[in-house]
């Protein structure tokens, strides 16, 4: 997994927003909910971002994948290790994690979003 790609793509997802929080972060959001996270410097050294319940024990059991600081709780990764994931597997996984936060989105604010997309 290349992390400044992954980046990247969370940036391209519709309604996505990239802040920079706590200095030396940078947050993916849509509708101002997180659903990913990497260091704001470049190149990144990993990335975090949420994952489906029943995924979370499946993926930390993986060398390289960590439960997330501050974050474990509410079934976060951390992706410590460049190789622990493919390219194509961390894209599937970041757009499920965009995916997921959306989904808990306002009807409202899910049809905005949709609309300038």
């Amino acid at each position: 997994m290349d992390f400044e790609a992954a980046k990247a793509l969370c940036r391209t997802f519709p309604g996505a927003t990239e802040d920079l929080k706590w200095e030396t972060r940078a947050v993916y959001s849509v509708g101002e909910k997180m659903f990913a996270m990497s260091d704001y410097a470049v190149p990144a050294a990993g990335i975090c971002f949420k994952v489906e319940d029943e995924r979370f024990l499946e993926l930390t059991d993986r060398p390289g994948i960590i439960p997330a600081p501050y974050l474990a709780r509410a079934k976060w990764v951390h992706v410590e290790e460049a190789k622990a994931l493919s390219d194509d597997e961390a894209a599937a996984l970041l757009r499920r994690a965009y995916e997921l936060i959306f989904a808990k989105l306002t009807r409202k604010l899910q049809r905005q979003i949709g609309e300038q997309a």
